[in-house]
């Protein structure tokens, strides 16, 4: 396709459908969005990596002084659409034809389209995703499979939100006309937007969003001043985009008010991303040897410093007048195990329950058998749109979001990070960004813990539960085994990237410079 009148490569080749969605006006506007934000991207991310040294060093984070005027006064964001009132079950995956039905159809109130965490970033995945979107829009949509099984739109499909890529990651097949990479996070975000903003509000809807990965109130304003910019390119009021952002960062959690503040006119509320939060105190806090977490499997939203962190978002948004969700239960259903299913079933009922009652106006889940189980508990507690008004007298200090779980590293901890993070790796590196594994779905936030935790234990040399110490020997023996492992396990999928992935986890973990995300490296191989 002839891109040369503006300035920007487009590097893989693309078909009709493609075209349509790579067409040169929406180009134009990707090109305008990188001209305008993408400097004030990267000068935030360079923010991010002094702040980082910071808490490695021993720095605590606490609420920010020269901000406590916004903290401390009386305002709200601005009122909600109405299809944005009773979010209670939202569920959620990547952007395939056959996920974006059935998700659409399952009942849910809402459901979010991701092109982050549960999405591997191929060229295909992402434009198709955008194509998937398009005709879900437009109520054109429709999916035949292999089995010759039919699957079309219901009368009264879930709201549509949509997630982007995070500000620290890139677009490789687009070069703008400096020769840089794209922003993902504008790429994705511009293409949905251009495309079917006025369709959305031509349906009773709008263009609404999900912002992951936020680690400050200043990479807020910048999607603030996006979104302000993308409605005036189009003429559409201001206000209309309403964006939710994903509390999935630990100086994140000190700065939710501020966050709120800097999209007033734009939130839609926060959500607690608990796998990417986890993984980030993790991060923040990798070269302490006093803030190690015990194995992935300890530490949920009953640790204290996970509880505290929850109740500060239900307690920040409703004196906001917005909505606070809650987060993703991995736990999906067991196929041909009664037991093993009622076990599953049971946990999520009670992690929801739990969060209806600490205040959460919904919740998450990935798999479409989820949904009722779910709205029965939030209908059980929440028999109204939401519970905004439900305001929590407590105080969360500093202190309450960083207090560490009890609990021990086993061997066999070690072993499921690690056959874990194979797996998947090798998954998303096929294309394939959100995996079942052993009953619970792993996409990259809870591939992140277990890469995150293996490189903290390995270099602390903690002690575990039977008195050894986790010495790189000792994560070398376990790390070949439980490779071969993975190869039996990967035998019937041919062909598989399992040497690629392993020689990516492997040199994650061992090498000496913690790598902020795993998907940055991975990026290159796909």
């Amino acid at each position: 396709m002839d891109t040369t009148t503006l300035a920007i490569k487009v590097k893989e080749t693309v078909n009709a459908r493609q075209e349509e969605i790579l067409s040169p006006s929406a180009l134009e506007f990707l090109n305008a969005l990188q001209q305008k934000f993408n400097q004030r991207r990267i000068d935030l991310l360079d923010l991010r990596k002094v702040r980082n040294l910071e808490f490695n060093k021993g720095l605590t984070p606490t609420f920010l002084p020269e901000t406590k005027g916004i903290r401390a006064s009386d305002w709200k964001v601005a009122p909600l659409p109405q299809d944005l009132l009773d979010r209670r079950v939202e569920i959620t995956g990547p952007v395939d034809r056959k996920m974006i039905i059935n998700a659409l159809n399952s009942g849910a109130k809402c459901f979010m389209a991701d092109f982050e965490d549960s999405t591997s970033p191929t060229w295909k995945n992402i434009v198709e995703g955008q194509i998937n979107l398009y005709d879900a829009i437009r109520r054109q949509i429709d999916f035949t499979a292999s089995n010759g099984k039919e699957y079309k739109l219901s009368e009264k499909p879930a709201t549509l939100l949509v997630r982007p890529r995070g500000w620290h990651l890139e677009e490789k097949n687009l070069l703008d006309e400096q020769g840089n990479r794209f922003s993902a996070s504008l790429v994705d975000f511009g293409l949905y937007f251009f495309h079917n903003a006025k369709q959305l509000i031509e349906n009773g809807s709008g263009p609404y969003f999900y912002l992951p990965k936020l680690e400050s109130h200043k990479e807020a304003a910048l999607w603030n001043s996006v979104f302000v910019f993308a409605q005036d390119y189009l003429g559409i009021p201001q206000g209309t985009i309403k964006a939710t952002v994903l509390i999935e960062t630990l100086p994140a959690a000190f700065e939710m008010d501020e966050i709120l503040y800097e999209l007033r006119e734009h939130s839609a509320g926060l959500n607690c991303g608990r796998w990417d939060y986890i993984f980030s105190f993790i991060k923040c806090f990798r070269s302490l040897p006093e803030m190690v977490l015990p194995n992935r499997d300890l530490v949920g939203m009953t640790a204290p410093f996970m509880d505290a962190y929850s109740k500060l978002a239900v307690k920040t948004c409703h004196k906001r007048g917005v909505h606070a969700m809650g987060g993703m239960s991995a736990f999906i259903p067991v196929k041909n195990d009664e037991a093993a299913n009622t076990n599953a079933l049971e946990k999520v009922r009670n992690d929801k329950t739990r969060e209806v009652l600490n205040g959460h106006d919904g919740s998450w889940v990935a798999h479409p058998a989820l949904v009722v189980p779910v709205l029965e508990i939030f209908d059980q507690f929440m028999p109204a749109p939401n519970q905004i008004g439900k305001q929590i007298d407590q105080e969360i200090s500093a202190e309450d979001l960083l207090r560490l779980p009890e609990g021990e590293i086993t061997e066999e901890g070690v072993r499921k990070n690690l056959n874990v993070g194979l797996l998947y790796v090798e998954s998303w590196l096929r294309g394939r960004g959100a995996a079942a594994l052993y009953n619970l779905m792993e996409d990259a936030a809870t591939a992140e813990i277990s890469r995150a935790q293996l490189w903290q234990w390995r270099k602390h040399q903690v002690k575990l539960a039977d008195g050894r110490k986790l010495t790189k020997e000792l994560m070398d023996k376990l790390f070949y085994e439980e490779q071969i492992h993975t190869r039996n396990q990967l035998n019937t999928i041919l062909p598989h990237r399992l040497e690629n992935a392993a020689l990516l986890f492997r040199d994650l973990i061992f090498k000496e410079q913690f790598q902020d995300f795993l998907t940055l490296d991975a990026y290159e191989l796909i």
